[in-house]
């Protein structure tokens, strides 16, 4: 009767038994022992290319004008007329500032005047000379004598034409140096003024490995508080550094800019500029980036079989670079392309290398 019982007992646990053996076979025994397949559920992929690494150069500058001019006169004499102001707009051919031009107009007048009679003396010797009455040294002198008063005349009406200041182009006023009535010396400045058209830019300092990588004509993107973003060119690369900070000094022409809009020598500004070099890189978003191991290297999940084919496994890769949208892994020209899980690989539990 005990053998019965027996018998009947173990015929009742073999189903049990078989049941966990196949249950402990299937994690002892996975279905690959190195690249298990994943399935096609709840990830996406995306093939990133091989391509040049782009950089960018953060930096904070400040506006300024390229060019300013110094408006003096070419005479002497006391200031009479001053029609603009530090801060005022102006156009080309505006009248700015002029002279009293009382004794300039005498001194025109009066070599005018000796011009004449220099012209009759020219002409009574030429008609002594036809009669034998005159030597011809002295129609000599008598020429000369026109040609010397005529210069004088001719200094005579530029310096008047010099008393006042006209506008070169279409300005501003940086400052003032004089005030009406006052009595100006030939040379001495009396207005600094700037052109506004293709005249702003942009001072930025930056280190010598910073300045190595950009150039002159390269494009560049200036943000301004209340303008937002304008497009910007280098024109100015400087060959040797400042001698206080090391620093050189490149100044960006900001050709879209006008005093109108708003802006104002000395307002600090954000520079943007884009450099590229000769690393090849793979830039994968940065949702990609699986996690960073103790060699520093980025982990990524990647498709390592061949087209219409997914075998995925987690492989390393040195980092270049990184921001908050893109992780630059290093590669060389003509690798091939990889197949790149950028979302649910958290859930892929696969074999790495």
């Amino acid at each position: 009767m005990n053998s019965d019982l027996l018998q009947n007992l173990a015929a009742k646990l073999l189903p049990v038994k078989v049941f966990f053996f196949l249950l402990l076979g299937s994690f002892v025994f996975p279905a690959s022992a190195q690249n298990p397949p994943v399935t096609a559920q709840g990830y996406d992929a995306e093939e990133v290319q091989v391509e040049p690494y782009f950089d960018e150069i953060r930096r904070t500058g400040k506006l300024d004008f390229k060019r300013t001019l110094n408006l003096s006169f070419k005479s002497a004499g006391y200031l009479t007329r001053l029609t603009v102001d530090e801060g005022d707009i102006f156009k080309a051919q505006q009248l700015l500032a002029a002279l009293e031009t009382d004794e300039l107009i005498e001194e025109k007048n009066a070599s005018y005047a000796e011009l004449l009679q220099a012209k009759r003396d020219v002409n009574r010797v030429k008609q002594l000379a036809e009669k034998k009455l005159s030597f011809e040294q002295e129609l000599d002198n008598a020429e000369t004598r026109v040609e010397t008063t005529r210069a004088r005349y001719k200094v005579a009406y530029y310096n008047l034409e010099k008393a006042q200041i006209v506008a070169p182009f279409d300005g501003v006023v940086l400052a003032r140096h004089t005030e009406l009535g006052e009595l100006q010396s030939p040379g001495t400045q009396v207005l600094q003024v700037a052109a506004l058209k293709n005249n702003w830019i942009a001072k930025v300092a930056l280190t010598g490995e910073e300045v190595s990588r950009v150039r002159t004509g390269q494009a560049v993107s200036v943000i301004l508080d209340r303008l937002g973003e304008v497009e910007g060119v280098i024109t100015k690369v400087p060959a040797m550094a400042n001698t206080q900070g090391q620093l050189f000094m490149i100044e960006i022409l900001l050709p879209e800019l006008s005093l109108t809009q708003g802006v104002a020598a000395g307002q600090i500004v954000e520079v943007v500029i884009k450099t590229s070099s000769y690393q090849a890189v793979y830039r994968l978003p940065i949702e990609a980036l699986m996690a960073v191991d103790d060699s520093g290297k980025a982990q990524v999940m990647v498709n390592s079989a061949g087209q219409g084919q997914e075998v995925f496994i987690r492989q390393g890769f040195e980092i270049l670079s990184l921001d908050n949208s893109y992780v630059y892994l290093l590669a060389n020209e003509g690798d091939r392309p990889l197949n790149v899980v950028t979302r649910g690989w958290q859930h892929m539990n696969v074999s790495g290398r």
